[in-house]
């Protein structure tokens, strides 16, 4: 049986996460993970992303609107926004429907997706005024080819406060994604924010950082 106190379980948990390779595979695994995220993994580990990523958010200049969290999981990143800033509207997408079911029972969210954000998502509306992600932009998960979509679910104007795991960040390229939306005219003020993943609790993870992408779209 797994215990919601036992980090062990939860790094193994997320090591799993990270070799996951098709669609099929996150289903089948976020299907029973959907029931341990909140326990097993983030309170044992220690886990503070969702906070870095309002804490990003909030310091920008967001304009009136609705804010989508990509890859929203059990709903920890809009709970961390709405401490912050009790007036957001947060929608979430995810591919998941067991985490979305975990998400819908916090109470946080206007409206929940399900997509797969890999192949077709043109139920999902294009005029947010922010996009959020924690732990999504990650081994086994979404890659920086899948950047310019989603800024494409943007109004102009809009911000973003993207993690993005910081080895991840530098073994797949996704500076060099940011600089070509930057150079080709659709993202400006881009700012790289390094911040930690969990609060050290855990020893094997205690060193792990996202880089938390911000700009604005044009």
């Amino acid at each position: 049986m797994m215990n919601g106190d036992d980090p062990d379980e939860g790094v193994r948990l997320l090591h799993r996460a990270y070799r996951l390779g098709s669609p099929d595979t996150h289903i089948d695994f976020y299907r029973d993970f959907a029931k341990l995220y909140d326990t097993t993994y983030a309170a044992s580990l220690g886990y503070i992303y969702p906070l870095a990523i309002a804490s990003v958010l909030s310091g920008q200049q967001r304009p009136e609107g609705a804010i989508l969290d990509i890859g929203c999981g059990t709903g920890l990143v809009a709970t961390a926004i709405c401490k912050v800033d009790p007036s957001a509207v947060v929608d979430g997408v995810d591919i998941s429907s067991d985490m979305i079911d975990k998400a819908r029972e916090k109470g946080d969210y206007r409206k929940l997706m399900q997509a797969d954000l890999t192949a077709d998502y043109s139920h999902v509306p294009t005029n947010y005024a922010a996009i959020v992600s924690s732990g999504t932009f990650t081994f086994g998960h979404l890659g920086p080819e899948l950047l310019p979509g989603m800024v494409g679910l943007c109004r102009s104007g809009a911000v973003a406060a993207l993690g993005v795991n910081s080895v991840y960040f530098v073994d797949q390229g996704f500076r060099d994604v940011l600089e070509s939306l930057e150079t080709e005219g659709h993202i400006a003020n881009v700012a790289l924010n390094e911040m930690p993943i969990y609060d050290g609790r855990n020893e094997a993870h205690q060193d792990d950082t996202a880089m938390i992408l911000a700009f604005t779209k044009i």
